[in-house]
């Protein structure tokens, strides 16, 4: 059986799931937890094989994936739920809402649509930042206490990273470095994942990437046509994991995307008989 993921719960109101992406933990959102949680009920999750969560017995697919987060969901007693995703994290928030335990969704960055030479590329950069982590980790906490080492550490996935928190650094050692599943997600939730059933989402989804992201390349507008009703949001000064480029902006978002859930339909008003009639 898939164990039940390693998650953080603070804050009240509507639920609110946090994903973070490949290469890092639910350290990722530290820059916006705080600021989330004072609006919402928030659930910070360490994906399978990351940080406190086990990894999966069986295939780390998106499909097997999004199930320990649905069993984890139902283990804290949430049904439907808004989620804010980043990378892998979003493309499971997509799936998410493929199957109906979404309200709302904010996808930053999400994997799974880029063409084979994008996927050669990101899948060698993976590689070898699991590699450099690796031969750095015993000087990443100590690099992490400075302005400068977090600025180094951090530099291909944020666009300030000297911006960043020492918690943001060590979620970078639990994603890369530390992971006990590294090489089967990179190979099955991210190389050889193909999106479906996208026209089956029925909850609002806000797509963003920042427009200093390198690592997704163009693939998170390919998912506008898919997903219907999508919108999209380029962040400005911002990378592929810009929570800490662009806090306020991300709460912003999360906020408008789920208050779009909260609004009455257009297509689920109810026509007077009489007018029905005529």
């Amino acid at each position: 059986m898939t164990a039940l993921l390693s998650l953080t719960r603070t804050g009240s109101g509507e639920p609110l799931l946090l994903l973070h992406g490949f290469g890092s933990s639910r350290r990722d959102y530290t820059a916006v937890r705080e600021l989330l949680a004072e609006r919402y009920d928030v659930l910070d999750v360490d994906l399978p094989g990351v940080g406190r969560s086990s990894a999966l017995t069986e295939r780390p697919t998106i499909a097997a994936i999004t199930d320990a987060v649905e069993l984890t969901l139902d283990a804290q007693g949430v049904a439907g739920v808004h989620v804010l995703g980043n990378s892998l994290g979003a493309r499971v928030a997509l799936e998410l809402a493929v199957r109906g335990r979404a309200r709302s969704v904010v996808a930053i960055a999400p994997s799974g649509l880029n063409v084979p030479q994008e996927r050669a590329v990101q899948g060698i950069g993976m590689a070898l930042a699991r590699l450099g982590m690796r031969t750095v980790a015993p000087l990443i906490d100590p690099l992490s206490r400075s302005a400068v080492g977090r600025a180094a550490l951090l530099g291909p996935l944020k666009a300030r990273p000297w911006a960043t928190s020492e918690e943001e650094a060590v979620g970078a050692r639990e994603g890369f470095a530390d992971s006990r599943d590294y090489w089967r997600t990179l190979l099955w939730g991210l190389m050889l994942d193909v999106p479906r059933g996208l026209d089956r989402i029925d909850c609002p989804v806000t797509l963003a990437q920042g427009v200093a992201d390198w690592v997704s390349s163009g693939q998170t507008v390919r998912y506008l046509p898919m997903v219907p009703g999508s919108r999209f949001r380029p962040l400005l000064w911002a990378g592929h994991a810009p929570q800490s480029d662009r806090p306020r902006t991300i709460v912003g978002l999360v906020e408008k995307t789920a208050r779009r859930a909260a609004a009455p339909s257009l297509l689920s008003v109810e026509v007077p008989a009489a007018e029905a009639s005529a």
